[in-house]
C-alpha cells in the first residue's frame, strides 16, 4: 500500500505526514485489525482489536480493507525476488520467507553481508523488513520479531533466546496465557527448568518448539518450487532490455550448462529462464523439449520462440539486471554421429519442429493419434499431446504391428467422424442394407452395398444393454460412398437407428 501510494523509495525519503494505517477484515462476525503499519505499532493498535475500539483511540486512523489475495501475491513476488540468494526459498504463512542459505552466503562475501545486501535492496524497494541468519528455522523466526541480533552463531542460541518472550517459540496463544498465569514469561524461565513436569503440564509441543529454536530438533523446509538440478547464472552491471540481448545471453548461460550435461550424459527436456528486473519484479519463462537437447543454439531458440510468444506480457521496464537459466527435468541423452551416418536421423528436424511449435503456441499445440485398445471405431484412437518425439517412433511400430489380413477384411473410410450423426434410412428388413437415407437434409438413393460388418458393444464401457452395430459400405446413384452403421434389429424390443460414421472420398 505504502509503494503505491507514495512510491518506491518512500523508506528513504521519510515517512509522510499521514494517520497510522490499519487494515481490517471480518474475524467471528466483527470487524478486526489485521495488520498494521510501523506507526500504527507505535501507536499501540494491536491485532486483533475492533475497529470501533482503534477509531475510539484515534478517529483519524486509515482503516483500509485486507486484501488477502494481493498480500499473497506480494509475497509470491518477494519469494521469486529472493531465490537470487538461494533456490531454496520457503513461505512462513502469510508474513514471512524462510531461506536456506547453506553454501550460498560465500558468494556474497558471508553471512552478514548478505543480509545487509537483501535488506538494502528491499529497503530501496520500499518494503520494511526485518531478518536473521542462525542454525535454526525457530531461531531465525524468534530472533527476527522479538530480538535485536541479526547474526547468531549456534552457540549463542541460549544466550539470544532468553529474554525473548514465550510467543517467539511460536507457541499457541492459549498456552502462552497458561505459561504467563505461573510466571513464565521468557524463553529463559525454562530453558534451565526441569524438562519432565514442563512436559506434563503443557505437553510435548512446548518442549519441541524450545529444541527446534536451539537447534537440537531439526526443523525440514519445503522450498515452494522444486531445486533444478542445474542452472547458470549471469549478474549484469548494466541492466539489458532488448529480446536480442536476452537472446544471447541466454545461449551463452546455454554453452555454460552444456559440459555438465555431457559429464553427466543427460539432457534437458525442461528449461526454465528467470529474468530478474530492477525494480524487482521476476518473470519465470519455461520451455519444454520433446527429447533430450543439449545444444546451445537450439536451447536459446526456444526461448526466442517464447519471448515472441509472451512479448506483450513482459514487460522489461528499466531492464533486467540477473539472468538465470535452470534444468528443472533432465534425462538421458544418447550422443548420435551427425555426418556419414549412411541413414539420416530424421528425428532431429522433426524434434525441432516440435520443440519450435511448442514454445510458441504452448506445450498441447501438437497432438498424435495413438492407438486404443477399443474395437468401437471412435475409440480405436486417441489424441494425445506430442510430449516426446518417440512417440512418433512407438506410434509407428504399433500400427505396422497390425496385422495385413485384419487390415484387408476391415476397410476403414478415410475420414472418420469423432461422433457418428444420425441419418433417416429405408432397409430390407430385418437385415438388410439401406436402399436410401437421408443425411444433412439431402437425400442419397444406394446403388451399391456392402456388409454387414457387425462390431458388438463394450459393455463393460457402456453397459450390458448396449446394442451391437451393423456397418455397411455404402456408394450412392452419384458414386460417393458412405460408411453406415444399424444400431440394434429389426423385430427387437425397440426400434433400430441409423448413423453415419464416416465418408471414404
Amino acid at each position: 500500500m505504502a509503494r503505491s501510494r507514495w512510491g518506491t523509495s518512500w523508506l528513504s525519503r521519510g515517512r509522510p505526514e499521514h494517520p497510522p494505517i490499519v487494515f481490517a477484515d471480518r474475524v467471528r462476525n466483527a470487524m478486526r485489525l489485521v495488520a498494521l503499519d510501523g506507526l500504527a505499532e507505535k501507536s499501540g493498535f494491536q491485532l486483533g482489536q475492533g475497529v470501533a475500539e482503534a477509531r475510539a483511540m484515534c478517529p483519524e486512523v486509515d482503516v483500509l480493507p485486507s486484501d488477502r489475495a494481493a498480500d499473497r501475491a506480494l509475497l509470491e513476488g518477494l519469494a521469486d525476488w529472493c531465490s537470487r540468494y538461494t533456490p531454496l526459498v520457503a513461505l512462513d504463512g502469510e508474513t514471512a520467507l524462510y531461506l536456506d542459505i547453506t553454501g550460498c552466503a560465500h558468494l556474497l562475501g558471508g553471512e552478514k553481508s548478505l543480509l545487509d545486501d537483501l535488506l538494502a535492496r528491499l529497503f530501496h524497494l520500499g518494503i520494511e523488513a526485518r531478518a536473521a541468519i542462525s542454525s535454526s528455522a525457530g531461531l531465525s523466526w524468534a530472533v527476527a520479531r522479538f530480538g535485536a541480533q541479526s547474526v547468531i552463531a549456534p552457540e549463542e542460541a541460549a544466550r539470544v533466546l532468553s529474554p525473548l518472550p514465550m510467543a517467539a517459540l511460536r507457541l499457541p496463544a492459549d498456552m502462552i496465557e497458561t505459561l504467563g498465569r505461573v510466571g513464565l514469561k521468557q524463553v529463559g524461565d525454562i530453558i534451565e527448568a526441569p524438562r519432565a513436569p514442563l512436559a506434563r503440564r503443557f505437553g510435548s509441543m512446548l518442549l519441541l518448539r524450545l529444541d527446534q529454536a536451539m537447534g537440537l530438533e531439526d526443523e525440514p523446509l519445503s522450498p515452494r518450487l522444486p531445486v533444478a538440478s542445474l542452472s547458470a547464472e549471469r549478474r549484469l552491471s548494466e541492466p539489458v532490455q532488448g529480446e536480442d540481448d536476452i537472446f544471447v545471453l541466454t545461449q551463452e548461460l546455454a554453452a555454460r550448462l552444456k559440459p555438465e550435461l555431457e559429464k553427466r550424459g543427460e539432457g534437458g527436456r525442461l528449461f526454465e529462464l528467470l529474468l530478474f528486473r530492477v525494480d524487482g519484479r521476476v518473470f519465470r519463462i519455461a520451455a519444454g523439449t520433446s527429447s533430450p537437447l543439449i545444444e546451445p543454439g537450439r536451447i536459446a531458440g526456444l526461448f526466442r520462440e517464447r519471448l515472441q510468444a509472451v512479448h506483450d506480457d513482459l514487460d522489461a521496464g528499466f531492464g533486467f539486471e540477473i539472468l538465470r537459466l535452470s534444468v528443472p527435468r533432465s534425462e538421458k541423452y544418447e550422443v548420435m554421429q551427425e555426418d556419414f551416418s549412411g541413414t539420416p536421423d530424421r528425428e532431429r528436424p522433426l524434434a525441432a519442429f516440435a520443440d519450435r511449435v511448442m514454445a510458441r503456441l504452448g506445450a498441447e499445440s501438437l497432438f498424435l493419434p495413438v492407438l486404443s485398445e477399443s474395437h468401437v471405431p471412435e475409440r480405436a484412437a486417441v489424441f494425445q499431446p506430442l510430449a516426446d518425439v518417440g512417440m512418433l517412433k512407438t506410434a509407428e511400430e504399433a500400427a505396422c504391428s497390425v496385422p495385413v489380413a485384419l487390415l484387408a477384411a476391415s476397410v476403414r473410410p478415410q475420414r472418420l467422424f469423432q461422433s457418428p450423426e444420425p441419418v433417416e434410412a429405408v432397409a430390407e428388413v430385418p437385415e438388410g442394407p439401406p436402399r436410401s437415407f437421408r443425411w444433412r437434409r439431402s437425400l442419397h438413393r444406394i446403388a451399391r452395398a456392402e456388409g454387414p460388418e457387425r462390431i458388438a458393444a463394450e459393455w463393460w464401457v457402456d453397459g450390458e444393454k448396449a446394442a451391437e452395430r451393423d456397418y455397411f459400405r455404402v456408394e450412392d446413384e452419384r458414386g460417393r460412398r458412405f460408411w453406415l452403421f444399424r444400431e440394434g434389429h429389426y423385430g427387437g424390443p425397440t426400434q433400430p437407428r441409423w448413423f453415419m460414421h464416416g465418408v471414404f472420398a
